[in-house]
């Protein structure tokens, strides 16, 4: 399954999950993001502001706002003020002997004055206001990567290395600007984008299509998707997090087909570490990079064993862990890892029993890594532990430390060549599903496994 592949199916994820309120935001956006970022793009709405910042066309707005700021509009108003004693400004005397008539008829001291200003407060300004305070504050947000190592961010902005400061020198320091009041929290209102949209001057047409191209991006559009998920929010040669995150999402799907329910998504801030629960006919639980904990899993491996001499190579083990231990003052434990998704069905009969699926994603066709990912998921299923007790298998002789054959899966990219088909592999510990077989061939692995 190719890249423009894996994009095109999580588009239509994302727009049935996240754009409805359904996946966590922050969540998704941590999936997205490279390791290189910190938490601060977490955020989803920041990590779209990101995005874009880096289209070209708002790096070409930045390019010529020095040149097209010396043609800001303005308005000329007349302010009215009542004055005594002294006259600042043209007099009104119809104003004024109205004024005087409706205090104090004798006071010739009273009088109305009007004063002609520049209002910079007008419709277009308030609309340029706000695309300048949005990329001023996204280029304050991502400043060390835009200026940093990271070419695929950075490129854009480059060309030019003294454009980022320029354009927050201008927002902080340009006297056009800085007369033009802040935009309220609802604003720019739709009047005012069409008024700078038929507006003559193009630094106003331009600006008014950009904040129409953001709030397309806000709102799910799938174009505007596509395009963040191409060019700017995962690094263009790091497809195995999208596929993860693909895989991630054909099983939450496959799930609320298969139990005719939708699924409650959970929130990183809810502090619980479920992606996803499904209530039909039994619950199901759904976890995403963790090694769900919060329900006493662990994947620890064996200690070193007390009835005989230990190997060189587990001397070696034991010692560095010793070590490590006494310098931390910190019990360090052995863990194999931790699976990419975690399906655990929690039947609500009594007593109460659980099962698990335990799938590892690998982004390859290489046999190396295949190999490693075969080995891996053996490792989760042998040492996969509520507490401290195994759930496969009370010792290395018994024949399911694997599980039943159904709790294991590894999912791969599409090879080449011809291999076992689900059903071939039925005598095997664990499934190897490629990307292309997994609408046909998940549902029948998930209900396998919700069967047992």
């Amino acid at each position: 399954m190719n890249r423009e592949a894996l994009i095109d199916g999580l588009t239509q994820d994302i727009l049935a999950y996240v754009m409805n309120g359904g996946f966590p935001e922050r969540e998704l956006a941590n999936s997205l993001t490279f390791d290189g970022l910190d938490e601060r793009f977490e955020d989803y709405e920041l990590l779209l502001d990101l995005h874009f910042i880096l289209k070209p066309d708002v790096v070409e707005f930045v390019e010529e706002l020095s040149q097209r700021l010396r043609n800001v509009r303005t308005e000329t108003k007349t302010v009215a003020r009542t004055q005594r004693g002294g006259i600042d400004g043209h007099i009104n005397w119809g104003s004024t002997v109205k004024a005087r008539y409706s205090t104090n008829p004798n006071d010739h001291s009273l009088f109305v004055t009007e004063n002609r200003s520049e209002d910079y407060d007008i419709p277009e300004n308030i609309v340029l206001k706000r695309l300048l305070s949005i990329i001023y504050t996204t280029l304050r947000d991502a400043d060390e990567y835009l200026k940093g190592n990271y070419d695929w961010v950075s490129a854009r902005w480059q060309a030019n290395t003294d454009l980022i400061d320029d354009v927050q020198r201008t927002v902080e320091r340009n006297v056009h600007v800085r007369r033009i009041r802040d935009p309220k929290t609802y604003e720019p209102t739709e009047r005012m984008l069409t008024t700078a949209e038929n507006s003559r001057q193009e630094i106003y047409r331009d600006a008014a299509d950009l904040l129409r191209d953001r709030q397309r991006l806000f709102d799910g559009d799938p174009d505007a998707l596509q395009s963040l998920l191409n060019q700017t929010a995962i690094t263009p040669d790091d497809q195995a997090r999208l596929f993860e995150l693909y895989v991630l999402f054909r099983f939450i799907g496959t799930l609320e087909d298969l139990q005719d329910t939708p699924p409650v998504f959970q929130t990183i801030k809810s502090g619980r570490q479920e992606i996803a629960r499904i209530d039909g006919s039994k619950e199901i639980v759904l976890y995403h990079d963790t090694s769900a904990s919060d329900r006493g899993l662990s994947f620890r491996t064996d200690t070193m064993p007390e009835d005989r001499e230990l190997t060189r190579a587990e001397r070696v083990q034991q010692t560095a862990r010793d070590v490590a231990s006494a310098y931390f003052q910190k019990n360090f434990q052995n863990h194999t890892g931790r699976p990419d998704v975690i399906v655990l069905e929690v039947q609500s009969e009594d007593p109460l029993t659980y099962e698990y699926l335990i799938a590892e994603v690998k982004h390859s066709t290489r046999e190396e890594t295949i190999r490693t990912g075969i080995k891996e998921t053996l490792e989760y299923l042998a040492f996969l532990r509520i507490n401290e007790d195994y759930v496969f298998g009370r010792d290395t002789s018994d024949e399911e430390i694997f599980g039943s054959g159904w709790n294991g899966l590894l999912v791969v990219q599409d090879l080449d060549q011809e291999t076992p088909s689900v059903d071939a592999q039925e005598d095997e510990p664990i499934t190897i599903l490629q990307a292309g077989e997994l609408d046909e061939a998940l549902p029948d692995i998930l209900e396998n496994v919700l069967d047992q």
